[in-house]
């Protein structure tokens, strides 16, 4: 060979080696990127402290800590106003990043039907559908009124309020369509907290409140809050006594969807990511002992599935409140 073949030949070599370098630095190494250490991941908790989506969060966060599941710093802030709107708004303006996350509720779905935002749930990348929960109807541990039957004899001859977090949500449409079976009439209150919602009815300013029995289990279980009917199929055993809704002739059917997402448009391989690493969250102990105790119903969909969920679910949710005028 020549000295000039041979450095044609080097040359080549070199160009070879220098593109299969990019190469692999443009495939599997990108796909290795996620998650990147140094970068802080931004988690959203769309309502305040204490409420069931400010728990889940917190107990997933937990989870990723205990196991060191995730690589780098996660900060979480509780950013409440609007039914979630505020705290689903700050996510929706990360479209494209993979390190802007949130759990979703009820309102998730119900908030883009009553509000003019500039988000609808099917925008967000799907991360997944965890669990879904159902509420119990509670009154002031010192109300007179001790049984379901008594509480709605007492509100179809009197003026009530019924709390709730959010505007029109799940915590909305559960009394609603009750009232409805009932034959009663109610005034909601909306509160942005669980807490705030709780203190007003341990103050007597609220006749009665719907909430998650995980939340205010406590406050039951001390006699300060006196829980009448639960809006799931079956009572779970940290109300045993309390009737379903559909025991005492008034079912339905409404459950909320709780759930795990990223920014609109995020990279496909947080994605992938997140959906593997739930996979791992769903099957620790922790979780298995947070669905318990917050008596949920472990209902898991991923990516696309959990996106049509969404959709299947705000569908229905608007046939509801339309119903009722609570909508156009």
């Amino acid at each position: 060979m020549t000295f000039t073949e041979t450095r044609a030949a080097s040359g080549r070599a070199a160009v070879a080696a220098a593109f299969a370098t990019v190469m692999l630095a443009a495939s599997p190494a990108m796909a290795q990127e996620y998650p990147d250490p140094g970068e802080t991941l931004d988690w959203t908790i769309a309502f305040g402290p204490g409420g069931g989506n400010d728990i889940m969060a917190r107990t997933i966060v937990d989870i990723l800590n205990t196991y060191d599941l995730y690589p780098g710093d996660i900060a979480v802030e509780n950013r409440a106003g609007g039914s979630g709107a505020v705290g689903w708004g700050h996510l929706f303006g990360q479209a494209g990043s993979g390190y802007g996350i949130s759990t979703t509720s009820g309102s998730f779905v119900t908030t883009p039907l009553q509000a003019d935002t500039p988000w609808q749930p099917a925008d967000f990348t799907p991360v997944a559908l965890l669990a879904t929960d159902d509420l119990v109807l509670v009154v002031n541990g010192s109300s007179p009124i001790q049984t379901i039957d008594e509480f709605i004899a007492y509100a179809q001859e009197n003026p009530i309020t019924i709390a709730g977090t959010g505007t029109v949500n799940v915590d909305f449409i559960v009394p609603t369509l009750f009232a409805q079976a009932a034959g009663f009439e109610f005034e909601y209150v909306s509160f942005n907290s669980m807490a705030d919602q709780t203190t007003a009815l341990l103050s007597s300013s609220v006749d009665a409140m719907v909430g998650n029995p995980g939340e205010i289990l406590g406050l039951i279980d001390s006699g300060d809050l006196r829980a009448l009917v639960y809006s799931g199929s079956s009572t779970p055993a940290a109300l045993e006594g309390v009737p379903t809704m559909g025991e005492v002739g008034h079912d339905i059917g409404v459950s909320m969807p709780r759930g795990l997402i990223l920014p609109p448009d995020a990279p496909a391989e947080a994605q992938e990511w997140w959906i593997a690493t739930m996979q791992r969250v769903v099957e620790t102990p922790e979780w298995a002992a947070y669905i318990e105790n917050n008596t949920l119903t472990p209902t898991v969909l991923y990516g696309e599935e959990f996106r049509a969920f969404l959709t299947r679910t705000q569908d229905g949710f608007g046939e509801v409140l339309r119903s009722v005028g609570a909508i156009q």
